[in-house]
Parts: structure tokens; sequence; C-alpha cells
């Protein structure tokens, strides 16, 4: 924005800005800021008492992971057992652990019979916690 000078005789043109107008309302804007922040919180200072927790709270337990590998070899948390003796295995582990939660991850080459025999040896062991675990196919 040019001003002119207020002389006809002189057609200069002051091209600058005069600032103090807009320090003196950022000034302004910032001391209003400062007052009314801290009236925005509303906070009371309250002293509460010392108490000692009603219960723990548990920390829930990993869930076990039972793999299938491609010759489809059955294991449960690293460890190989037999198809046979799977049941038996996840019985003891949920008398261990009544809310056991298990991890299924299988090769996708394994024969989808082994799959079958492994979930039905969950259902018979009374384990209604399972999770499929997949990758996802990279784009």
């Amino acid at each position: 924005m040019a001003i002119s000078s207020g002389n006809s005789d002189n057609d200069e043109v002051f091209g600058e800005i005069n600032v103090t107008p807009l320090v003196d309302v950022m000034l302004v804007l910032l001391v209003t800021f400062i007052i009314t922040a801290p009236m925005l919180t509303n906070t009371i200072n309250v002293n509460l008492p010392d108490t000692q927790p009603t219960f723990q709270q548990k920390e829930p337990k990993k869930p076990a992971v039972i793999s299938v590998n491609a010759e489809g070899k059955v294991y449960v948390d690293k460890e190989e057992f037999a198809l046979n003796a799977l049941e038996a295995e996840l019985i003891k582990r949920k008398t261990d652990n009544p809310e056991i939660r298990l991890n299924l991850n299988a090769d996708e080459k394994v024969n989808y019979g082994i799959i079958a025999k492994v979930m039905a040896s969950i259902e018979r062991a009374g384990i209604d916690r399972l999770s499929f675990i997949s990758e996802n196919q990279g784009n």
C-alpha cells in the first residue's frame, strides 16, 4: 500500500508499511491470551487419600502357538508333538490355564486334512479362544 506525502508538488510515494499498529494489536492479543489461559483450566486442587488396590489385575498370558510346517509336523510353542498326542497336551494346558488362548500358524502347503484334525483336537480339548495367523500379501 503506497502513501503519498500530501505535498502535491512532489509526486513521491512511500512504499513502506507502518508496522507500529500491527505490533500494538499483537501485544494486546498476547496480553489477553496470557491473562485468559490460566482461567481456561477448570481444575480444583484436591488432596486424595492413599488407598490400597481392591484387586490385582492379572497381566494376560501370552497365547500358546500351534504351528504346522509344510511336512505336516505339529509344534506347540516350538515343541514337536505327534498329532494323536496333541489333544492330551492341550487338555493338560487347559487345566493349568482355563483361559488359555491359542494362535494357529500353518504353512500354506499343508494338507487341509491335517489342519482339520488339529482344529478338532483343539475343540475336543475345550479351548474356545483360537486365532489364525497369516501374512499379508505384498502389493
